[in-house]
């Protein structure tokens, strides 16, 4: 039987040992330490096993039986082990280990259990304190009796206040060969950003084929990241892309992304009819910054331009980048002194109505300066002034024909203002201005020339609110509140916009350039509400539950009702009329997170909705969340003929208490056409240490796209997995409805 001793010193390269009987050959200086052994080297680290022999010429031991290192909370098992004695790094056969990173990493990046490395290998050398190299063996972040995933490799270098890099990696989830990967470098940081590959998304498309996405990820800074992107498709081609994120401090971030599409030659084949897809490529640009300077200036800018609008439309999966017609790119510099303000921007936007035919609009520059109002003396009169130049861009591009319609304005509008307050439920606000602006070309003939041309006006308008009528009334111990408030609100306005002699000759392009003169309008309306007191979160609170409004206008001029930016029909071809559609809003919010907003315009003289839409929102708990809409538009071109529009889209999202299990589903519906433009299946899975997400699209082209899609529908299906500490991403068109890294 082995016995303690406690009388011989230990060796140099021990610090401390407990116990074990020493049989020793002092010629060939080999020291054997036999029983249960335990010694700490001088580093700290203990060894434990059941025979260890010391090479004293060489500095070199071998464990044998059982053997066991332990560094803190890090520790390595193996049946046998061959270490020099000084620095303590060595080789572990048929060995097993574990390190804690707990001090290093979130627990959130790890499903909020401790966040823990275990590996194992035929051969485990120990490099350094913290560097490892396994051998045919396997490594995994997920800690459970039998781990959820794991990472067998041929090697693995794991260095513990870095990264763990493996060559001819199987992913394994329960036992299951899911994924092989050549190599894979998996971050192990002291920051929840950290530097690497992130896990791979598989999808397949009727476009596309198979489909095979990689990203990798570099976290350049605290406050800077870089992810590049590779998307790689069998039957259409491959693209590839980056995005760039950056906070420098309050006021101070932005981000961009890049998109470039190297789609091959190729040929599909629908009702029997096969048709040949050339070769194209095609790149995409979106972002936005904002950067705060001297002197109280912030300067913004975007991007979202695109080079191809059927790639556009065809390749994106979320379905408002794949729907949206418009790119554009644009920057401004604003800034504010006291009751002075500046507002500098430079746009330029481009609408397509099909492949080749656009309209660009924007201002390059236009330059707004503005005095805020301030009394006069102890008058209860108030005067303000704006002032501005612009440069409009204003073309009607078809192929390689450009029409021109651009002009130069300068605009000074000052006003003056009284408003009488006096009485609480009865107010009237009273304004006088006058507006001058100068445009650089005009119409002459019929043609525009680069004759300028000056508009005068003044306006003049009075708004009264009120009288307000009110009603309280009080029920306690009642079920949904205790307290309630109906207020009814009328209120009526008259403007008068003086005569413009020379309107036919403004070169119209938007806004007010389409202002009637000679006009009187009278716009009346009526708003009810009504408010609940109501304990919610154990606070009191006055919750404003239904909201419903109704309004009209009157028009002594009828062309006046056909550029009314109160109505969402009027600049859509309507007849001119001497009243407005009736409009009317209604918003409800009974509790938190559940809202609702219905609004119509109808048209009371031909007695038919011209705009109808709906929408609402509402969650139950942290487990169910919805929304959806509705809207119709009418647009009658002439009094006989009418275009109608008619959309529902739906989209809800359900998940178990912990997040462990949940999905979304959502479809956009054209109802006219009777068609899904496109419905969408997403889920997934999370366990403490690994998630799987999966999601299953369908598309509809319009008749419009065909011409250069050449087939009706698109099936798209999209996986990936995610592990502890490893993050995945959204494709570059947008998978799992996202846009970026999503690590």
């Amino acid at each position: 039987m082995p016995r303690p001793v406690s009388s011989r010193e230990p060796t140099h390269w021990m610090k401390s040992m407990t116990f074990g009987i020493f049989p020793s050959d002092g010629v060939a200086g080999i020291r054997r330490l036999i029983g249960h052994v335990e010694v700490e080297l001088q580093d700290g680290t203990k060894v434990y096993a059941e025979a260890i022999e010391e090479f004293t010429k060489e500095n070199r031991a071998i464990a044998l039986g059982n053997v066991s290192i332990s560094q803190g909370a890090n520790n390595i098992n193996a049946d046998r082990a061959e270490f020099d004695t000084e620095t303590g790094f060595g080789t572990f056969f048929n060995a097993s280990g574990s390190a804690s990173l707990a001090d290093r990493v979130s627990r959130d990046m790890f499903g909020g259990q401790e966040p823990d490395l275990y590996f194992y290998g035929e051969k485990v050398e120990r490099l350094s304190p913290r560097k490892y190299k396994v051998t045919k063996g396997a490594f995994t972040t997920c800690l459970q009796p039998t781990p959820r995933w794991q990472l067998v490799s041929s090697t693995a270098i794991i260095n513990l206040d870095h990264y763990a890099f493996a060559k001819n990696t199987l992913l394994k989830v329960k036992g299951v060969p899911v994924l092989y990967l050549p190599a894979i470098y998996y971050p192990i940081n002291k920051e929840d950003r950290a530097t690497g590959f992130l896990m791979p998304v598989y999808g397949t498309g009727t476009v596309t084929g198979f489909t095979l996405s990689n990203a990798f990820f570099w976290a350049i800074s605290r406050s800077q990241d870089l992810t590049f992107q590779h998307d790689w498709f069998t039957r259409s081609g491959q693209a590839v892309g980056s995005e760039y994120r950056y906070v420098r401090g309050p006021g101070a971030q932005g981000n961009m992304r890049f998109r470039f599409l190297d789609e091959k030659e190729r040929t599909y084949t629908y009702g029997g009819v096969t048709t040949p897809q050339p070769a194209r490529r095609s790149y995409e640009l979106t972002g936005s910054a904002s950067q705060s300077l001297p002197w109280k200036l912030t300067a913004r800018g975007n991007v979202s331009y695109f080079s191809d609008i059927a790639v556009q439309q065809t390749y994106h999966m979320n379905i408002y980048d794949a729907s949206r017609r418009q790119r554009g790119y644009g920057g401004s510099l604003t800034g504010a002194w006291g009751p002075y303000s500046l507002d500098v921007r430079a746009t330029r936007n481009e609408i397509y109505f099909n492949d080749t035919d656009t309209w660009v609009t924007g201002d390059m520059p236009s330059i707004g300066l503005r005095r805020t109002q301030q009394r006069i003396g102890r008058l209860p009169l108030y005067w303000k002034v704006d002032t501005g130049f612009k440069s409009t861009v204003y073309q009607a591009k078809s192929g390689t024909n450009v029409n021109d319609m651009g002009r130069m304005t300068w605009d000074a509008s000052p006003q003056l203002r009284f408003p009488f307050t006096r009485w609480q439920f009865l107010k009237v606000d009273s304004s006088l201005s006058w507006r001058a602006t100068y445009y650089n070309e005009s119409y002459v003939g019929g043609a525009q020339v680069a004759e300028p041309i000056w508009r005068r006006y003044f306006s003049m308008e009075s708004r009264v609110t009120g009288p307000t009528f009110t009603r309280v009334w009080v029920k306690p111990g009642g079920g949904y509140a205790d307290g309630w408030k109906h207020v009814i609100e009328p209120t009526v306005s008259v403007s008068r916009t003086t005569n413009i002699d020379n309107y036919d000759q403004i070169v119209k392009i938007g806004g007010d350039d389409y202002l009637v003169g000679g006009t009187t309008r009278i716009n009346y309306g009526l708003s009810n509400k009504l408010m609940a007191r109501r304990n919610e979160g154990g606070k009191r609170v006055a919750r404003e539950i239904v909201r419903f409004t109704l309004q009209q206008s009157y028009y002594t001029n009828p062309a006046a009702s056909q550029w009314d930016f109160a109505y969402s029909t009027s600049f859509m071809g309507r007849p001119a009329s001497s009243l407005s559609p009736l409009r009317g809003d209604v918003t409800v919010s009974p509790f938190p997170g559940v809202a609702g907003r219905f609004v119509m315009e109808y048209d009371t003289e031909k007695g038919e909705l011209q705009s109808v839409s709906a929408n609402g929102s509402g969650a139950v708990g942290e487990w169910l969340q919805a929304s959806g809409g509705w809207s119709q538009r009418r647009f009658r071109y002439t009094w006989d003929q009418l275009s109608l529009q008619d959309y529902v889209n739906v989209s809800a999202t359900l998940r178990t208490p912990g997040n462990r299990v949940g999905g979304t589903y959502s479809f956009n519906f054209d109802l006219a056409g009777k068609t899904f433009l496109q419905s969408r299946l997403a889920g997934y899975y999370n366990a403490q240490c690994c998630a799987i997400m999966a999601e299953f699209q369908t598309r509809n082209y319009p008749a419009s796209l065909r011409q250069y899609i050449l087939i009706p529908q698109d099936r798209r299906f999209n996986i990936s997995v995610t592990l502890a500490g490893l993050g995945t991403f959204s494709n570059l068109f947008g998978a799992f409805g996202g846009g970026g890294s999503m690590r």
